[in-house]
């Protein structure tokens, strides 16, 4: 004979709403940090591609 505890049903919905918002929570931590990551390395990039053009600017010159 299986015995359900109905009580603990009663909160079924309030866990699932819990459970969603932090679901939620972690995607938007996860996408914050793969757009910070993006905007780092796009500023890295644009750092080595001034330091080539000085670079370059330098060889024309000599």
């Amino acid at each position: 004979m299986v015995f359900l505890n109905w009580k603990a049903l009663e909160t079924f919905p309030l866990l699932m709403y819990i459970l969603a918002a932090k679901t939620l929570i972690l995607c938007l931590a996860f996408a914050g940090v793969k757009i910070y990551q993006r905007k780092r390395l796009e500023e890295k990039m644009k750092r080595e591609q001034v330091e080539e053009q000085k670079r370059e600017m330098e060889r024309k010159e000599n």
